[in-house]
């Protein structure tokens, strides 16, 4: 379908989008891991959309992890096209390293960066850089450092397009702890160098910058689309907390996590730290939530005749 001229009008077909999306998951799962925002045992879903709508590749991957490998390791991957030259994603998406060893790749990282005004240019120490760019520009980057290393570069490519390691692996390995490795630190200054060609190009570019903002947009509308769904499939189960609490009920376990807190902290913890066994603590806990409630004396009035009753003690 996507060969069809039809398409041509859907986008382009050699660009595509790279976004992830929390999901709820059991602790059991190996890959959770807690959700920051939710702190719920969650998966990260990560999915790649092409620009002509239709995902062609989804992967779990580890939650608060960096997720450049996911997204080379999933155009690399995929068998759906071989058209695709450029993929877009966020910040957390991005990394130097990864920006040259996607170039290697035959791919160009296109992410969406963070901190724009913070961000500065990176050439070659001999280029000579002219006088308005040299407040952002730094001359650090050296050729024959990478000279040195190209070779063990290019196989670390290699090893990812036949196989014999992933993207995610690779780019594990040679990540921020690798930073003594002269692989890794010339393979940084290799993505500098293509990171400033993106940037110049994004700056300088208009129609390419809203290219990359519009296929991102449609990858997060993918997962939108999929929230929807999800809360259309379930709304028989969702509890409307705003309609309980306009009638009346209880939308918060404050109250009832106040209590317990009470009861422990009296007898168990805080307060009066005393050793328990698991029988003895939960005898003590009844008796701590019938004395509170009224019910101990009661009880005892009745199993113990001579105790005195309520009625006496009020009088």
């Amino acid at each position: 379908m996507r060969e069809h001229p039809i398409a041509a009008h859907w986008g382009r077909a050699d660009l595509a989008s790279s976004d992830m999306m929390s999901l709820e998951t059991s602790r059991t799962v190996w890959q959770a891991r807690a959700d920051p925002r939710r702190r719920t045992a969650s998966i990260g879903m990560y999915t790649h959309v092409l620009d002509r709508w239709g995902i062609f590749y989804d992967q779990p991957i580890v939650l608060n992890e960096r997720q450049a490998g996911a997204a080379i390791e999933g155009v690399v991957r995929q068998n759906t096209t071989k058209d695709i030259a450029q993929i877009a994603m966020d910040t957390h998406g991005y990394t130097d390293f990864a920006m040259g060893l996607a170039r290697v790749l035959g791919l160009d990282l296109c992410p969406r960066l963070a901190h724009l005004r913070d961000r500065r240019l990176h050439v070659p120490r001999s280029y000579e850089v002219p006088p308005q760019f040299a407040a952002i520009t730094d001359c650090d980057v050296k050729l024959q450092s990478i000279a040195d290393v190209w070779d063990e570069f290019v196989r670390i490519a290699a090893s990812i397009r036949s196989g014999k390691c992933t993207a995610v692996d690779a780019l594990t390995r040679f990540g921020s702890s690798a930073r003594s490795q002269a692989v890794y630190e010339r393979g940084v200054h290799i993505g500098r160098l293509f990171r400033t060609i993106f940037l110049i190009d994004y700056f300088t570019n208009v129609a390419f910058r809203s290219e990359i903002q519009h296929v991102l947009n449609r990858g997060e509308a993918v997962h939108d689309a999929g929230l929807l769904t999800f809360l259309v499939n379930n709304r028989s189960d969702l509890i409307d907390y705003q309609q309980a609490h306009m009638t009346g009920r209880r939308v918060s376990s404050a109250s009832a996590e106040s209590v317990m807190n009470h009861l422990i902290n009296r007898r168990l913890t805080k307060r009066q730290q005393m050793r328990w066994s698991m029988k003895g603590a939960h005898y003590l806990l009844q008796t701590r939530v019938e004395l509170l409630d009224g019910r101990l004396e009661t009880y005892f009035a009745k199993r113990f005749p001579h105790f005195r009753s309520p009625e006496v003690a009020r009088q």
